[in-house]
């Protein structure tokens, strides 16, 4: 059986203040800014949906995600544990986003709260919501990518740290080991816009899962 196909988008290598001032509304102590220089990557223009997902479950004999009566195809995938969606990557021969990947890819070049500036409404993003709308429902980042900001919270590989470095970092992949792992992104059921920042961080055990967890995947450039 073919694998799903995965529309990349290309992240071109860079430096970027990682984290949020102090002064930014919604800012929590875990946001501690600091320079974080990365490598080019790829990342998936959406995030993974039911649809490349199924296909998986299909090919290894894996019981499906629960759509929450919403849909599947096209939807995001949700229901999916940091475990279930690091083993579709590496199935897939990718990996998860690195946290500092993410929010990197999610700021594609700004230095606001979102990346549509200093504030975020309904038109551009997923949140305040009643569910999950089809991946690419919303208008892009400047790089091209969709639904960064609202929908499903997105799995990343990392293990959640409290606290940032103090120092600049080059490719930074988090602690070695840890208890949760961190979420990104904000979810389509949040009351404000603030929760989908893109500084702002969720953290989760590995085999959390509910219908506002999702993921996307990367793969060197």
């Amino acid at each position: 059986m073919s694998k799903p196909k995965i529309e990349w988008v290309e992240i071109p290598g860079g430096m970027f203040g990682m984290g949020s001032p102090a002064n930014e509304p919604g800012h929590m102590d875990n946001e501690r800014k600091h320079m974080v220089t990365l490598s080019a990557f790829k990342m998936s223009k959406y995030a993974v949906t039911f649809e490349q997902y199924d296909a998986f479950c299909d090919e290894m004999g894996f019981q499906k995600p629960g759509d929450w009566g919403w849909g599947r195809d096209k939807r995001p995938v949700i229901k999916v544990s940091w475990e279930d969606a690091n083993n579709f990557a590496l199935w897939m021969g990718c990996r998860l986003p690195t946290e500092a990947e993410w929010e990197y890819a999610c700021r594609a070049g700004t230095t606001t709260a979102f990346n549509t500036g200093n504030s975020l409404s309904k038109s551009q993003a997923n949140f305040k919501g009643s569910n999950t709308t089809p991946v690419g429902s919303y208008p892009p980042n400047a790089w091209g990518l969709y639904d960064m900001h609202g929908n499903v919270w997105e799995w990343c590989n990392d293990w959640y740290d409290e606290n940032y470095p103090t120092s600049a970092q080059t490719n930074p992949k988090g602690p070695d080991n840890g208890s949760e792992h961190v979420g990104r992104g904000g979810g389509w059921y949040l009351p404000d816009a603030q929760y989908c920042r893109s500084a702002n961080r969720l953290d989760r055990d590995p085999d959390f899962c509910d219908n506002s967890f999702g993921f996307r995947l990367v793969t060197p450039k």
